[in-house]
């Protein structure tokens, strides 16, 4: 997953953004959360890949684990 989610101060003010791309964590999740199945996604977005739909979910899952452990 390291590889795959960036974060980069200058693009897209430094949120966590998939393998360097302008397309962010967050946006993947919107599309999920609104219905979008991940074939859709990948049907729109071609330079996506399964993987990176997964690596969306495994970072956000481990952001919402770390801040309930700190409460």
């Amino acid at each position: 997953m390291a590889n795959i989610i960036t974060i980069e101060p200058g693009k897209r003010g430094g949120k966590p953004c998939i393998r360097g791309m302008r397309i962010t964590v967050y946006d993947v999740l919107e599309y999920l959360a609104s219905g979008m199945s991940y074939e859709e996604i990948l049907d729109d977005f071609p330079y996506l890949t399964q993987q990176d739909i997964f690596a969306c979910l495994t970072f956000a899952a481990k952001r919402e684990q770390f801040r309930l452990f700190v409460g």
